[in-house]
């Protein structure tokens, strides 16, 4: 028998935007699509009457992975998508009104002996004698300078060799500019309206989909990046959505692109609202604003009028709304179709993990693909870690709105006051206890990630770990002095975040 007979050979994306071209791009790389005697085919559906959401533009580290892959070269990249650097998200008014923290990227202080830095920074702060926490970070130190580099392997073991930096950038650019080198590496775009959905009378499978103009593409394998609707995976195959809005209750959001200021910061802004939230994230061309909130306690209107009076620069356009229910599709995977991007759920922009969701499916699928047989055990494990990674960044989500101590609105009072999962429980009371901070297997937020919202929104341990002890206090904090020194010292010789894009990525103004 032919070894390639239970190849998958007719792989169907359904929807473009940043899913569908996303999937597009990585599978045509790693199928190795337009090699000689190659039998895989990658055909993507969409209509340009159908509109892109479009408002993930902030990124986390992990997006570098999948544009190596890719072999995209950053500065052209940057270019090409009106993008700038991030090195974290600045968080406004979240803990207590007035209170200002950074979640950023990377590492923080250096190894000392038995005990992570945490532990030994939390010994010297109960006793005075440590530094605000962002001191001993050189990605937090650098965005509230508004300096940057990309990190430098040549200094050594120095903390300009550990900079670690995401990207903001226009999401409907990206899709174009994944588009190019999706259609390049030889996936074929069809235009067109889906009208209808076959089905296979002898399992179920999607067998086509039916286009508006009478054309039928069928498939073996189908990827549905068709947003919200899910067109395949639940409009067709009526999966099931499980509803996160008892813990995640901002159920809407309203977006408007404003002029751009200066200086373009190299971090993401979350301002908490009276019933929500606020976005910014400045681009090299203009800068992208929203108010995600929570309409059993704003108005539309109110919201939409919240938003424009806290603009920073002038509007470039109307406000945009949108609504959705946080949660997440049951299976990812079902029968022959695989949910990747919006339509296999929705986790709010709080953390800028809707990027990363398609781009750990993409990944999940590539280490999970079929063959023609599509064995059960594969889909299962699929559904069980797509799971797991949804729930682990659902409780970091919530953890935000659930650690406050704010009550001077409904909206605060309620997520304070809210019951939440028993494993966000969990972990909170193991910070409160002695700062203890555990990554589960294959999660995606770090421990340093949890310890800066911890911090940042006010819950201090009671206690350190013990083993911190068998380093005497003078020298603990010689230790802290000498890492906040180097940090500081690092930081002034860094470029601004501008003149760094000048020099390395400037895009061409575009006409307003």
């Amino acid at each position: 028998m032919d070894r390639t007979d239970s190849l998958i050979r007719d792989v169907v994306i359904v929807g473009g935007g940043t899913a569908g071209w996303m999937t597009a791009a990585a599978l045509a790389k790693v199928l190795r699509l337009g090699e000689a005697a190659n039998p895989v085919r990658i055909r993507l559906v969409e209509s340009d009457e159908i509109g892109i959401v479009g408002v993930g533009e902030a990124t986390i580290p992990m997006i570098q992975r999948f544009n190596a892959v890719l072999g995209i070269d950053e500065d052209e990249f940057l270019r090409e998508t009106q993008g700038t650097f991030k090195l974290g998200i600045e968080f406004v008014d979240w803990g207590r009104l007035g209170d200002t923290y950074m979640h950023g990227f990377g590492r923080f202080g250096q190894d000392l002996w038995t005990v992570g830095f945490d532990q030994y920074w939390n010994k010297m702060r109960a006793a005075g004698r440590a530094s605000a926490l962002e001191r001993y970070s050189i990605t937090r130190a650098a965005a509230k300078a508004g300096k940057f580099m990309r990190a430098d392997p040549s200094v050594g073991h120095s903390p300009l060799a550990e900079i670690a930096h995401a990207f903001h950038f226009d999401a409907s650019l990206y899709a174009k500019y994944l588009r190019k080198l999706a259609e390049r590496a030889g996936v074929e775009r069809i235009e067109g309206r889906i009208v209808d959905v076959l089905l296979r009378g002898s399992n179920g499978h999607v067998d086509a989909v039916q286009l508006d103009n009478g054309q039928r593409v069928q498939g073996e394998l189908f990827i549905d990046c068709s947003g919200f609707r899910g067109l395949l995976i639940e409009q067709t195959l009526k999966t099931g959505y499980e509803d996160w809005t008892h813990w995640l209750p901002c159920d809407r959001a309203v977006a408007v692109p404003c002029a751009s200021v200066q200086p373009i910061t190299p971090y993401t802004r979350a301002t908490a609202r009276t019933a929500g939230w606020q976005w910014r994230i400045p681009l090299q061309h203009r800068i992208g604003n929203g108010h995600v909130y929570c309409s059993r306690f704003i108005s539309d209107d109110e919201a939409t009028a919240m938003l424009m009076a806290n603009l920073p620069g002038e509007a470039l356009a109307g406000p945009r709304p949108l609504r959705f229910t946080t949660g997440m599709r049951r299976l990812g995977w079902n029968r022959n179709v695989v949910a990747v991007g919006l339509s296999s759920g929705f986790m709010e922009p709080l953390e800028s993990t809707s990027i990363h969701l398609i781009q750990a499916s993409i990944a999940r699928l590539i280490s999970f693909w079929p063959d023609r047989a599509f064995a059960q055990a594969d889909i299962d494990e699929f559904n069980r870690q797509n799971r797991m990674e949804f729930e682990t960044i659902r409780d970091f989500l919530i953890l935000h709105y659930h650690l406050t101590e704010r009550s001077d609105t409904p909206f605060w009072n309620h997520v304070r006051t809210m019951e939440v999962p028993a494993s966000l429980t969990r972990r909170m009371n193991l910070y409160r206890s002695r700062g203890r901070v555990f990554r589960e297997a294959g999660e995606l937020f770090a421990e340093v990630a949890w310890l800066q919202v911890f911090e940042g929104q006010g819950l201090k341990p009671e206690r350190h770990h013990p083993l911190a002890d068998l380093i005497d206090d003078d020298e603990t904090a010689a230790y802290l002095r000498s890492i906040e020194g180097v940090i500081a010292k690092c930081v002034d010789v860094m470029p601004t975040h501008e003149a760094y894009i000048a020099q390395h990525c400037k895009a061409p103004t575009p006409p307003r």
